[in-house]
């Protein structure tokens, strides 16, 4: 399907502190320009593994074996120098938890404005352009409001867009998604999953998301990988994992989603926004 490697996972093993390893041995090809979902339930260790391929595991943590590839370069093997040129660049990140991307004394403005410019060399001016052109693309009003606040007088939903329209403004080769959407309502998901998808289409960005919500997967991703217990008990294309899985795990996320209500939910609230005049009725 993907004719081009983008990111390759081999034998990748982390652990925490001298315990045993809680992501153990997991292997993973990401095309160019593919939507890959990491599913499974709290504690499977897919937020871990997505952490480590942008070298931002927790303290105590660490890689006890493997390596991970991008581009051909052993990202396990990179200078502080190398991994400033590629974080937020080449590879962003998405977290699920916005006040974690976001400092809370300074104005969304003036960090959006520093991250665009310290990547690309343009005026201020040019630089908040860029920032409200994206915050629109996110579906929020009153850009320049938004711009002049702080995080903590934003809602919940509004800051994880906000952090969304700044790791999506760099236009990055490969991009990281903690649970987006999980904190947004289902509107605001199925625009938020959209317009990762254009990302995709438009600038032909690779993009690895990890959810519990096999659903939600079901709909944006070419590729899904089923994480149990650290493991990766289960690889393959959307429609061998929905259609014919093979792990038993995988059979019982499938069945704690009776008739994939909520992908369906996801698909017409995205075709919802294609009707402009119903769109600004919300």
């Amino acid at each position: 399907m993907m004719n081009r490697e983008i990111l390759k996972v081999k034998s990748l093993s982390i652990k925490y502190g001298k315990e045993a390893p809680v992501v153990k041995n997991v292997n993973m090809l990401i095309g160019h320009k593919e939507i890959v979902g990491i599913v499974g339930e709290s504690g499977s260790g897919k937020s871990t593994l997505i952490r480590s391929i942008l070298g931002l595991l927790p303290k105590g943590s660490s890689i006890s074996s493997g390596e991970i590839i991008f581009k051909e370069k052993n990202l396990l093997e990179c200078s502080k120098k190398e991994w400033r040129e590629i974080r937020g660049t080449r590879i962003g990140m998405v977290f699920q938890d916005a006040g974690r991307s976001l400092t809370p004394i300074r104005k969304i403005g003036d960090q959006f404005i520093e991250s665009i410019r310290s990547h690309f060399s343009i005026s201020k001016a040019d630089a908040y352009n860029e920032a409200v052109k994206m915050l629109k693309k996110m579906y929020l009003k009153k850009e320049d409001n938004i711009m002049n606040s702080y995080p903590f007088q934003l809602s919940g939903g509004m800051k994880q867009r906000a952090a969304i329209a700044m790791a999506m403004t760099m236009e990055p080769e490969l991009l990281l998604a903690d649970e987006p959407t999980s904190a947004l309502d289902p509107t605001v998901q199925a625009q938020i999953v959209r317009q990762m998808m254009e990302l995709r289409n438009n600038f032909n960005t690779s993009i690895i998301i990890v959810t519990h919500n096999i659903a939600l997967a079901s709909y944006i991703c070419d590729t899904i990988g089923v994480m149990h217990q650290g493991e990766l008990v289960e690889w393959g294309t959307r429609e061998q994992i929905i259609d014919s899985p093979g792990c038993e795990h995988t059979k019982n996320l499938l069945s704690a989603v009776p008739q994939l209500e909520e992908c369906n939910l996801v698909r017409k609230k995205s075709a919802y926004i294609e009707d402009k005049k119903r769109y600004e009725a919300v």
